[in-house]
């Protein structure tokens, strides 16, 4: 049925004004972080990008000081690990450029820029670019001031190796959980005469005490390189293969996800490649069949009220897709787990 004339009149005195005038308190609570008094909002493609457009803070490489942050964006580029396809140290940097992702998550209800006391602090400092090993333990020991400081972190790798000295740090009190979203296990042995590599961090943390494994769950493998995780499901990881995500239901992964890691601390890691090469070609490791994008941001709306402890996005190699599709698919990725990190018992009031 046609509004009639006084209904029309109605929304003509409601909906005149500028677009900051929402009336809705969640939307007006929004628009009243971003918009000026006069109605205009900073244009996306202008400014020093940042990483999810937080506010940018310098931070002592020497002595860093995170002050009174919840939540700490960083990158960490450094892909030594890789075993196919380099190009993940350029993630952070091709994250950064993406715009228009948020402010506002409508299923989890938040604008988490805007909500926490966030910001984007830069990238990790490297002693050297040639050394795995010793980028390893810089990994670590910033991290490790993040968390004496009671920061939580959420970074952009990176290939996937640099998640096993970001869990040390996080994992040295007390063992934490994981929610691992990606086509491979990651829990390979040494090969190559290295143990530290993309395709076995999660063995590492392991066996360094950092990361248990009965709360581990690992979502979206395939390919074929099954016969190198057997430690997973031997070590009491919950494996769900791309295949049974169809046949599940993402309402079941997200069931099975919240009962493995419990009420404990818990970190999320996305590796870009966990996403159908059709949405995400720009990776190291592609592997077809993978999850749709769709069926990632159900998977992860569902996990809202974990004690999430911290947070990653992975092995984007923006050289590798021209349409950077696959940086979006990784901003838009890391801008969901900061969301979730709104509602986390782990964060610092």
């Amino acid at each position: 049925m046609a509004l009639n004339k006084a209904q029309l009149d109605a929304l003509r005195a409601k909906y005149s004004g500028t677009a900051a005038d929402m009336h809705d308190p969640r939307f007006a609570q929004v628009a009243a972080s971003i918009f000026s008094e006069g109605g205009t909002r900073a244009a996306p493609y202008a400014g020093v990008p940042s990483l999810l457009a937080a506010p940018l803070r310098a931070v002592d490489g020497t002595k860093p000081d995170f002050g009174d942050l919840q939540v700490a964006l960083m990158g960490v580029p450094m892909d030594l690990g890789a075993s196919n396809r380099p190009g993940a140290r350029f993630g952070p940097r091709a994250l950064r450029t993406i715009e228009r992702i948020g402010p506002y998550n409508h299923v989890l209800d938040c604008a988490p820029v805007h909500s926490l006391r966030v910001a984007d602090v830069g990238d990790v400092p490297f002693r050297s670019r040639y050394s795995l090993p010793m980028s390893i333990e810089d990994i670590e020991a910033w991290y490790q001031q993040v968390v004496d400081q009671g920061v939580i972190p959420l970074s952009v790798g990176g290939d996937h190796s640099i998640t096993y000295p970001i869990l040390k740090a996080i994992g040295r009190q007390q063992p934490v959980g994981l929610i691992h979203f990606d086509a491979h296990c990651d829990t390979g042995g040494e090969f190559d005469q290295t143990r530290f590599h993309h395709g076995g961090p999660f063995r590492l943390a392991v066996l360094d005490g950092v990361l248990d494994p009965t709360r581990c769950i690992q979502i979206g493998i395939r390919g074929s390189s099954e016969y190198l995780w057997e430690f997973s499901k031997d070590s009491g990881m919950t494996v769900v293969h791309a295949e049974d995500i169809s046949r599940l239901g993402t309402a079941e992964i997200v069931r099975m996800a919240r009962e493995v890691v419990g009420d404990g601390p818990v970190y999320i890691t996305f590796d870009i490649d966990g996403l159908d090469p059709a949405f995400a070609p720009g990776t190291g490791t592609p592997e077809i069949g993978g999850m749709t994008t769709r069926e990632a941001l159900e998977i992860l709306h569902g996990l809202k009220g974990l004690a999430i402890c911290g947070g990653d996005v992975v092995e984007v190699a923006p050289q590798y897709d021209s349409s950077t599709n696959t940086a979006q698919a990784g901003a838009q990725m890391l801008f969901e787990i900061l969301s979730l990190m709104v509602s986390s018992p782990r964060l610092k009031p």
